[in-house]
């Protein structure tokens, strides 16, 4: 599971991968890539580590990947290194292109840019599908000549993949081609501290299926660079909630189809990271090989309940909200779990 980040020269993505990630594009020596992980932020968790006073917190994470992209051939660099990722993560210059229409602009160029690879890579294909006989097609390659033509359209219409109306399987089908706009995208508009509203602005323009979120970067580094104390009080002053960075990167969990599960007690809290609709054994597995292979049930509560019932798991228990739950169980996102296993 990782998220890249994409766009265009002086853009701010890479100001926005240090804010969530803390970790330094300048300490990186020069390597064309980079990668960090940003910690989710989750009231839920923060709330556990307060009641258990655990030696050891570990939140959940996501993943991202940052690419210096620059000599002769950048886009080189940016495909042998993006192409892997799950979702993408496309920043928009908002604050040089104070202009609604020329931040839509700078976003099409790059957005036109991942469609055009997508096109070429169709169309060599189909150009190899064409000169095959009919025999010699494996089953996958007659599921592609009947869906790539469909594909091509969509991408001559200048509309990436993602609004194709794909199904599950055929998306699997075609996770070898590593396609840029099959991917899902998150659109981060990085505006100025005196136009916040231009990533308002950004979204009712623009229409995009995506998602669209807006950040002041110059504002949330010198956020991310305060003790937690004057951050609240920086916020508060602002009249903010909480940092745009953290929205950011809980849009960008889900986006990657993750929820997590909570396992609790004085040694350690912490937040396990799995894909949506998990059923318990291979939550286990996230754990250790051994919890999955020797399964036996899981002893689930969600954390709903547990504050309900006064933050015990004992009362959890009394009233009845205790579950314990067998291998079709589908874990939910929030579940405070403990499994029984025998290897």
């Amino acid at each position: 599971m990782e998220m890249g980040i994409l766009g265009l020269p002086q853009s701010g993505k890479s100001t926005l991968f240090e804010i969530m990630t803390g970790a330094k594009i300048s300490a990186a020596h020069n390597e064309t890539c980079v990668r960090g992980q940003a910690a989710v932020p989750d009231e839920r968790f923060d709330q556990l580590v307060a009641i258990y006073h655990p030696v050891k917190v570990s939140p959940a994470k996501v993943p991202f990947v940052d690419v210096h992209a620059v000599g002769d051939h950048p886009w080189e660099a940016v495909r042998q290194n993006l192409s892997g990722t799950d979702a993408i993560l496309h920043v928009v210059d908002g604050f040089s292109l104070p202009d609604v229409q020329l931040s839509i602009d700078s976003y099409r160029k790059l957005e036109d840019e991942l469609i055009l690879s997508d096109l070429m890579i169709i169309e060599k294909k189909l150009e190899r599908l064409t000169k095959m006989a009919k025999k010699a097609l494996s089953a996958q390659d007659i599921v592609h000549v009947e869906l790539l033509p469909k594909l091509k359209d969509v991408l001559e219409a200048g509309k990436p993949l993602r609004s194709a109306g794909l199904t599950d399987a055929e998306v699997f089908s075609l996770r070898s081609y590593s396609f840029w706009t099959v991917k899902p995208e998150l659109v981060v508009v990085n505006v100025a501290e005196d136009n916040l509203a231009l990533a308002d602005a950004f979204s009712a323009e623009a229409k995009l299926t995506e998602p669209v979120m807006g950040i002041c970067c110059k504002i949330e580094a010198e956020l991310a660079g305060l003790e937690p104390a004057d951050q609240k009080e920086f916020l508060s002053s602002l009249g903010i909630a909480e940092p745009a960075f953290g929205r950011i990167i809980r849009a960008a969990f889900s986006l990657l189809g993750r929820i997590s599960f909570f396992t609790v007690g004085e040694d350690e809290v912490k937040a396990w990271v799995i894909p949506e609709g998990t059923k318990a054994p291979k939550a286990a597995g996230a754990i250790h090989n051994d919890f999955e292979r020797g399964f036996i049930k899981a002893e689930v509560m969600h954390y709903d309940d547990f504050v309900a019932c006064g933050n015990s798991a004992a009362q959890v228990k009394s009233a009845g909200r205790m579950h314990l739950e067998g291998k079709e169980y589908i874990v939910r996102d929030g579940d405070i779990i403990t499994f029984r296993f025998n290897v």
